[in-house]
């Protein structure tokens, strides 16, 4: 099995190579067949290692080792278990789903073989990161999945936006992996080694000890992970570090769906799963991660209610979902979050294709005021986009359902049993079913339902068009002309991400949640937790296996959460379909409200401001003041000038004559002399 195992990453790591060097050789056919192959061999792998897990067949073992340094080896090493095989099937499923859709979306992109290339060394770095068994590798596995995310988003780089975005993107990303690098130093100093295995060995002797950081009264365990978790909020876009992941709607539709539906920024969700048994001796740590995700979730939801561009309204629905799956593992029921990850991975990536499919049928303008009425005209998007919808609300017998309705539970348990920041959480995850409900259905509702508005002459054109510029191409449909269903490859991918979202949730429910699947991999105690306790209690209330889904589903229609989305729907529809003046007049009636929303809370304006503008005030300080000032003016120019100084002055004792050589020695006898003669008289009176 060790060869399936490499097989796995290696081949669209060959894909990739093959279509980034040779691409102007095996053409675009030849590049997007290559990158495709591989990651279908790598999906069919996963598959079959996902098999061989859940018949109980784990490995933890080195593949390679780089180097040795003293005691400390430097390895390769892949631990293959039940969250390792989940996350390597979600990743590569997805990743497949995307490299066929990016046929039909980058035809006419200059850079085809480029983006194949990239988004198929994406796919490498991220299952390096998933397959770890070490944090050396999750920290090359991490760093390589935010080096190519910065290529993807500035892909078309001759747009000064796209640019920017990538740029804030690595940026933010760097604060996170600063906390990042540190938790990984401190458990490297203290447990002497960096795999996984004997870190959660010891980890629970140092909590025991009472361990703290010298200086400080702050337990090491929760300074790690913290630490640790600072590296996740970057990744995964949490409060306050999410600033990166809207902007990064400058890259194409694909990689948007790449990133923000099972890859990059889940990676985060996963590593504190992996660390689970580091952070369940840190109640502080949980805390801290429950309150973070819970802002997380509901206010970056909020942001969703006021954007304009379908794809911007995906990403804050990302942000939004990625809180609530920190939530799960700040309640310490991370089952349930690797859970909500695997169905939102297919959901996400659906609506995001589907957001891509009317980009394109609108020939490139993705301003939600210029749709309307598509359903007729994009009949496979249209349903496909409603499934999606249907899914991230959270709708009984969607996928969604299963997975987001078992983290309310959770959040209600840990509130019930008194953890810190639990009774915020819960509250905040609670409102945010209505707010999803009503964003999700806003956009769904503006882009195929209501007055067709495309084909219009328009006071706002796309505010972030989603395609490279050029001279002869036009953003948006000509007047009279009509919207067009997108091609097979990209309307398949649609068709196959749409079925898991309907059934998966359905299907996996038990498996993740009910069963011994998760032992070894990730912390479960139901005897230790309320959250799984309670999950379990009411799992086993409805029945047979069998029968649970369906009495689950049931029981969901008549729960508070179901009547929130119901309501943030028919809201929506009444707003937007019957009444779209009332919108328009709430937004006037409550504008610093609205503007507040409008400027996602000022926070980029904030992060310019301070944090930009005082690191450059910083750096102008050191350089006009420490540089020119200091080390040019005084060390260097002003060392010269005392040179000078000295030279002129001494100048003037260099006459030429002998004869002030001469009075100048007689003149030196003399001085040496008087010291000579007086100086013990003047010690021995004293």
């Amino acid at each position: 099995m060790q060869k399936l195992y490499l097989l796995v990453p290696l081949a669209p790591l060959v894909g990739a190579i093959i279509a980034g060097l040779l691409g102007r050789v095996v053409g675009r056919s030849g590049s997007h067949t290559v990158t495709i192959l591989g990651v279908l061999v790598s999906t069919v792998a996963s598959l079959v290692v996902f098999v061989d897990v859940m018949s109980g067949n784990t490995f933890n073992g080195t593949v390679y080792t780089w180097a040795t340094v003293g005691d400390l080896k430097l390895e390769v090493g892949f631990l293959i278990d039940s969250l390792t095989a989940t996350m390597m099937l979600v990743v590569t499923f997805v990743s497949l789903m995307v490299h066929v859709y990016t046929i039909g979306y980058m035809a006419d992109d200059p850079g085809y073989q480029r983006f194949f290339a990239y988004i198929s060394l994406f796919t490498f770095s991220m299952l390096m990161l998933v397959m770890s068994n070490n944090f050396l590798q999750l920290f090359f596995g991490w760093e390589a999945v935010g080096l190519v995310s910065y290529l993807l988003i500035g892909f078309w780089w001759k747009r000064p936006t796209a640019i920017y975005a990538n740029l804030k993107a690595f940026l933010v990303n760097r604060v996170g992996d600063f906390g990042f690098v540190l938790g990984i130093g401190l458990v490297f100093a203290y447990f002497g080694t960096l795999d996984y295995a004997a870190v959660f060995k010891a980890a629970p002797g140092v909590a025991a000890d009472g361990t703290t950081l010298p200086g400080t009264g702050w337990l090491l365990i929760t300074v790690i992970c913290v630490c640790l978790f600072i590296g996740a909020m970057g990744k995964s876009a949490q409060f306050p570090l999410h600033v990166w992941l809207p902007d990064s709607m400058e890259g194409p539709t694909p990689i948007s769906a790449l990133i923000h539906a099972a890859t990059m920024v889940t990676a985060g969700i996963f590593m504190v799963a992996r660390m689970s048994p580091l952070f369940e001796l840190s109640p502080a740590a949980l805390s801290f991660v429950i309150v973070i995700g819970a802002i997380t979730a509901l206010f970056m939801g909020l942001l969703g209610i006021v954007q304009n561009d379908i794809k911007r309204v995906v990403a804050y629905s990302t942000l939004s979902q990625l809180g609530y799956m920190t939530v799960a593992l700040g309640a310490s029921a991370y089952s349930v979050a690797i859970f909500h990850l695997m169905t939102h991975a297919f959901f996400k990536a659906l609506l995001f294709l589907a957001a891509g499919s009317v980009i394109i049928g609108l020939h490139h303008d993705q301003d939600l005021r210029n749709m309307g009425g598509l359903r007729k005209y994009m009949p496979v998007t249209w349903i496909t986009a409603l499934i999606g919808s249907l899914a991230l609300i959270g709708t009984p017998l969607f996928s969604g359902f299963y997975s987001k309705d078992s983290i309310l539970i959770a959040a209600q348990a840990a509130h019930q049993a008194g953890m810190p920041g639990a009774t915020f959480a819960y509250a905040a995850v609670m409102i945010g079913v209505f707010v999803t409900a009503f964003y999700s259905f806003r956009m769904y509702f503006l882009a195929f339902h209501g007055e067709e508005r495309f084909g219009k002459a328009h006071d706002h054109q796309g505010d972030h068009d989603d395609e490279e510029p050029s001279a002869d191409h036009h953003h948006g449909l000509a007047r009279g002309e009509k919207p067009h269903e997108s091609p097979a490859v990209v309307t398949l991918p649609l068709i196959l991400l749409a079925i898991p979202s309907v059934v998966i949730g359905y299907v996996a429910i038990d498996l993740f949640l009910f069963s011994d699947f998760f032992k070894g991999a990730i912390f479960v105690d139901v005897a230790r937790h309320p959250a799984m306790d309670r999950l379990v209690e009411m799992w086993q209330s409805f029945g047979t296996v069998n029968e649970r889904p369906w009495h689950m589903a049931l029981h969901g229609l008549v729960t508070a959460p179901f009547w929130l989305a119901a309501a943030g729907v028919l809201l929506a529809w009444y707003f937007y379909l019957k009444r779209p003046d009332i919108p328009e007049a709430i937004a006037q009636r409550f504008n610093a409200i609205y503007r507040l929303l409008d400027n996602k809370y000022y926070l980029d304006r904030i992060n310019e401001v301070v944090f930009a503008g005082g690191a450059r005030l910083i750096g102008r300080g050191l350089w006009k003041g420490g540089d020119v000032a200091l080390i040019d003016g005084v060390a260097v120019n002003g060392s010269a000038k005392v040179v000078g100084w000295i030279a002129a002055v001494i100048r003037h004792v260099q006459s030429g004559y002998i004869y002030h050589y001469a009075f100048a020695m007689l003149l030196g006898v003399a001085i040496v002399l008087f010291f000579y003669l007086t100086l013990p008289y003047v010690l021995s009176a004293r």
